[in-house]
Parts: C-alpha cells; sequence; structure tokens
C-alpha cells in the first residue's frame, strides 16, 4: 500500500528531516514491499514548490536511499508509491504539481478512458504522466480553475469520480504553500491525523515520527516551539491522540493552524471496486505493506 504522509506547521516556516526509505530491517527487503518510487515535496518562500522525486527503488540505487532529506518550509508532503497504474518514470511518481499546488494519491479509479473524455483539453496541458492519480489531481484542478476554491474543488471532483467510475480507494492530501486538504474516502484504508501541539503531547520535545514498517520517518527540531497538524496513513508515534479519520471525511488544515472537517461523501462510491475486481497489479499495490 502506498504511504501518504501531509504536516502543515503553517504559517510559520520549519526546518525538518525525511527519509522516505528508513526500514527497521534491510533497505532492500523494505523498498522490494514499496517499489516503485518515493517524492518530497515543500515550496520556497516565494511560494515555488520544490519536488524531490525519484521513480526506483531503494535496491536499485543505494545512495537514494541513504539520503535524508532535509528542507524547510510551511506545509510538506511525502508519498511512497507501490504502483497500481503506470509503469516506473518520473512523471508517474508522487507527489504532483498543478497550478502551484502539490498533490499526493492512495487507492485505484479505473475507466481512465472517461476520466479523460471528461477532461477534455485540461488533460493535454496538466497531465504528463499514467497514472489514475495525476487525473484525479487534473480534474480538481479543473475544478479550481473557476473560482480557487480548492475545497469545493476537491468535493465536486470527487464527487463526479464517485459517481461515474468504478472506485476501489481515493484517500489524497493537497497542500499550498499555506494550507493542506486530506480525504479519506471511502472506508478501503485508513488515514489519520494529529494535531500536535508546540512540543507534542508532553511538551518541550520536537517531532520525531517514523510509520510503523518503517518507510517513511520525519524529524524536526522547530516543532518543539512551534504547532503543527500530521496527516498519515499510520499512527507514527505513540501519542493518544492520533485520530482516524472517518470515510468520505475532508480535513482541511489553514495557514492559521484552523482545523475544519466535514463529511463530504457519507455514501460509498455508485461502483465500489473489491481486490478482487483489480487487476493483480493493482491488487498487490493495495494489500498492506
Amino acid at each position: 500500500m502506498c504511504r501518504l504522509f501531509g504536516l502543515s506547521a503553517a504559517p510559520r516556516r520549519v526546518a525538518a528531516t525525511f527519509w522516505l526509505l528508513d526500514a527497521p530491517d534491510s533497505l532492500a527487503v523494505q523498498s522490494r514491499r514499496e517499489p516503485d518510487g518515493v517524492g518530497l515535496g515543500v515550496f520556497e518562500p516565494d511560494g515555488t514548490a520544490l519536488v524531490h522525486k525519484r521513480p526506483v527503488a531503494a535496491y536499485q540505487d543505494a545512495e537514494f536511499a541513504r539520503e535524508a532529506r532535509e528542507v524547510s518550509g510551511t506545509t510538506f508532503l511525502a508519498h511512497v508509491r507501490y504502483a497500481s497504474t503506470g509503469g516506473l518514470r518520473v512523471e508517474n511518481t508522487h507527489p504532483f504539481l498543478q497550478d502551484g499546488r502539490l498533490f499526493a494519491h492512495n487507492g485505484v479509479v479505473t475507466d481512465l478512458d472517461r476520466l479523460d473524455e471528461k477532461l477534455g483539453d485540461v488533460l493535454g496541458s496538466l497531465v504528463r504522466g499514467d497514472t489514475d492519480s495525476e487525473r484525479v489531481f487534473a480534474l480538481i484542478t479543473a475544478y479550481a480553475r473557476r473560482d480557487g476554491d480548492v475545497g469545493r474543488a476537491i468535493v465536486e471532483a470527487v464527487g463526479w469520480i464517485a459517481a461515474n467510475l468504478p472506485v476501489y480507494a481515493l484517500n489524497l492530501i493537497l497542500t499550498t504553500p499555506t494550507d493542506l486538504w486530506a480525504l479519506r474516502y471511502p472506508d478501503t484504508h485508513p488515514l489519520y491525523t494529529l494535531v500536535r501541539p508546540a512540543g507534542g503531547q508532553h511538551g518541550n520535545r520536537h517531532l520525531e515520527h517514523a510509520s510503523a514498517p518503517g518507510t517513511v520517518r520525519v524529524r524536526s527540531r522547530d516543532l518543539a516551539a512551534a504547532d503543527a497538524v500530521v496527516v498519515a496513513s499510520e499512527r507514527m508515534d505513540e501519542d493518544s491522540h492520533w485520530r482516524p479519520l472517518a470515510p468520505g471525511e475532508l480535513l482541511h488544515v489553514a495557514e492559521d493552524q484552523q482545523v475544519t472537517s466535514r463529511l463530504a461523501f457519507p455514501a460509498p462510491p455508485a461502483h465500489q471496486l473489491t481486490l478482487a475486481d483489480l487487476h493483480p497489479q493493482a491488487a498487490a499495490s493495495q494489500r498492506p505493506g
């Protein structure tokens, strides 16, 4: 299963160090569980997106696997990919960048020819790869271009997909220099959030998070003195305040750390897929690591 990680410390700019394939066992074993690419996206002080991504497994590039990525930003978005659609190309590696926003997705949406028809002329200007994820993002971007309301665009785009296309899962995180949105839909895969006060649950502690299988680890000394909101595919420490997003819940973290959420999709997709419905590669990509 792909791993998602998002963090907002906005409006404060903080430094953080990411390890995207930091396994407790050997890197080779871990990367074969999540073999298809890693990516990290942040924003420069002027709002320019900076994306580090590579469409290779750790066992194919030991130097890349050992690298710690030290970055600073107001929001962060990390992804470890297990491909369901599209080959190992940088164009298929998350996060994706469109209209100054970053996006990563965990799940499967099929009938992409119909989605391409819906996208029309937008397809050529926004989509560079083969994935369902980039196309889902393009539909969100197309709706957002009308009035800039990203939350509304997510609801409209996912609403159209849920009504018209076969869906196995559509968990997503979208970031800008100031805001973060996260959606869990439907109940196929978990997605968790943690509202973390400065210093964490016990105070005066820097952030040190690691996913249970060791896929994503992040450290930030600056968050000993700054509030943050984290979204991740699993609970990443023992803090008792982690909570799962409800199926269909859309979470928004604004620039002032104000967190709002709503049940945007109370019903499952009209054409809900099961693992048995998926192509073997796609089915393998959706199983827990």
